[in-house]
């Protein structure tokens, strides 16, 4: 369920709900004269694979103990593919061959529609910038049960492993 805006973020008064033909009730400021549609972050993770597709990396990050996906936000004017071979670069320092799109998500806690994508990367020998505490290649069995269970990137990680629902 996505969080509704309540204040004009250019002005911050109260919105109220004002019909527009095509798109039912919106958010509407009075003082603008604005309607105001919903503002969210746009992120991608990344399943990064190997050439071959046999082996997944997945990272920890930030001092927390479990591993996840490769991930970043979206700079503005930056299609969700270029985000995606740049965090891979920016973050493990791996060359992106092929990038395939998985699935979206919107992330209520953090505001943000994450966009999963499959990255496959030439080599196998990672430079991980400071962001990155420790990262490990695992086979795609072995991923699925290290991979922080219950969280976002799992569910990712498991619908591109085992497809059905998200």
């Amino acid at each position: 369920m996505a969080v509704e805006m309540k204040y004009c973020m250019a002005c911050g008064t109260k919105l109220v709900a004002k019909y527009l033909d095509g798109e039912g009730e919106i958010p509407y400021c009075e003082t603008c004269g604005e309607f105001r549609f919903p503002v969210f972050n746009t992120a991608v993770s990344m399943i990064v694979m190997n050439e071959d597709k046999t082996k997944i990396v997945l990272i920890k990050q930030y001092g927390r103990p479990h591993y996840i996906l490769v991930a970043g936000y979206i700079n503005k004017g930056e299609d969700a593919e270029d985000a995606a071979i740049r965090e891979v670069k920016e973050e493990m320092g791996l060359d992106v061959t092929s990038v395939h799109f998985n699935h979206s998500h919107y992330f209520e806690p953090s505001n943000t529609l994450m966009l999963n994508f499959t990255v496959t990367v030439a080599g196998e020998s990672p430079t991980p910038n400071r962001e990155i505490d420790s990262y490990r290649w695992f086979t795609p069995e072995e991923a699925k049960e290290n991979i922080k269970q219950g969280s976002l990137a799992a569910r990712f990680l498991y619908w591109y492993l085992d497809g059905g629902e998200f």
